[in-house]
């Protein structure tokens, strides 16, 4: 049997590694690989870092459980450059910064991802799809700072020259990314036991109340919680009163005979004792648990129509519901600093039936 020498096996190893190089230059010279990948395979001893921030990928990579992709993984990026904002407040102010990013950075043909926080917080309840920024990436990245009005301004659909922006503020209007209201919503897709459970109590409730008739559902939030001090203390204005919530209730059962109220609300005791239950079409949901809001949230998307009050977290579970909406308007006085910071027309879509709040209150 023959067995080659050293020496051979030194040219033959040597002619496969050869082979091997034309190969890859011949691929790359008809085009079959991409030149941004290339970079990357090359720059990766250069540039370790740049590996934790993934900016471009083959088609078909496999992605998260949720839909992100996996931090150490390639992600597509339009243009160069990484897009993001800074997660602040709670469940409902996190959906409208999300949403506004995802827009924006549509808007102005950028990659956007999230930070982890921002992930913690939507992840559990939604399959949010933009993916995720390693915190210590982001933490010694030189972003350019840009902090964002309530509403849209005509300046943000021209900042494609900046390549490392991160947003800040509370943005929360239709006016961002209503022209992608479709898109919008499949994010804010909701988990399928999430939704499942939801369902199942209403479907509870059709059996027990309406004998498995057709019922209409309306999903009501009534804010409370912080802002009974803050509103009046803060910026002139009020919450929800019992006389706002029995119009508002008054107004679907005047168009909706088989109605169904189900109410969450991080206030719920007072709800109990201000709501009127004697028409039996009245049901009690949810603990108006505001660090684990997921099962409310659900439960108001679900129903056919919404009533809310103020606040974001009642705000995007009318605009995802897609239903007729009633919500509490004017419930500031003029002069209030909080009309500087919100737009109602920005905030409440022009379709969206506004009850007038009693201000009497504050003028004494």
């Amino acid at each position: 049997m023959w067995i080659p020498s050293r020496r051979q096996l030194c040219w033959a190893f040597l002619a496969a590694s050869l082979l091997s190089v034309t190969s890859f230059f011949l691929h790359l010279w008809k085009g079959s690989f991409s030149p941004k990948l290339v970079f990357s395979a090359l720059c990766h001893k250069q540039c370790p870092g740049l590996t934790k921030v993934a900016l471009f990928c083959l088609p078909g990579t496999p992605q998260g459980p949720n839909g992100s992709l996996a931090l150490h993984k390639p992600a597509a990026s339009p243009e160069p450059g990484i897009w993001t904002i800074q997660p602040e407040g709670r469940f409902g102010n996190q959906m409208g910064q999300y949403a506004t990013l995802y827009a924006l950075a549509k808007l102005n043909g950028k990659q956007a991802f999230i930070l982890p926080d921002m992930h913690a917080t939507l992840a559990p309840v939604f399959k949010v799809t933009l993916p995720v920024l390693d915190s210590e990436v982001a933490a010694r990245m030189p972003w350019h700072i840009y902090p964002l009005r309530d509403w849209m301004e005509e300046e943000y659909a021209h900042l494609g020259g900046q390549d490392m922006l991160q947003f800040t503020g509370f943005p929360c209007s239709w006016t961002f990314y209503h022209h992608l209201r479709a898109e919008i919503q499949r994010e804010f897709s909701l988990h399928r036991h999430i939704r499942e459970d939801a369902q199942a109590f209403l479907h509870w409730v059709r059996y027990s109340r309406g004998k498995g008739r057709s019922l209409t559902f309306v999903g009501v939030h009534v804010r409370r919680g912080d802002y009974v001090e803050v509103m009046p203390k803060h910026w002139r204005g009020v919450v929800a009163d019992r006389a706002y919530l029995e119009q508002a209730l008054a107004w679907f059962r005047a168009r909706y005979p088989d109605t169904v109220f189900v109410v969450t609300s991080n206030g719920m005791k007072w709800c109990q004792e201000n709501i009127d239950t004697s028409r039996g079409d009245v049901v009690f949901a949810g603990d108006g648990d505001e660090v684990a809001p997921g099962s409310d949230f659900a439960l108001l998307t679900q129903c056919n129509h919404t009533v809310m009050t103020i606040g974001t977290f009642g705000y995007w579970a009318a605009y995802l519901a897609s239903g007729k909406t009633v919500y509490l308007a004017n419930y500031t006085l003029p002069d209030s600093q909080f009309l500087n910071v919100f737009k109602p027309q920005a905030a409440f879509l022009p379709e969206w039936v506004g009850i007038p709040a009693d201000l009497s209150p504050l003028l004494h």
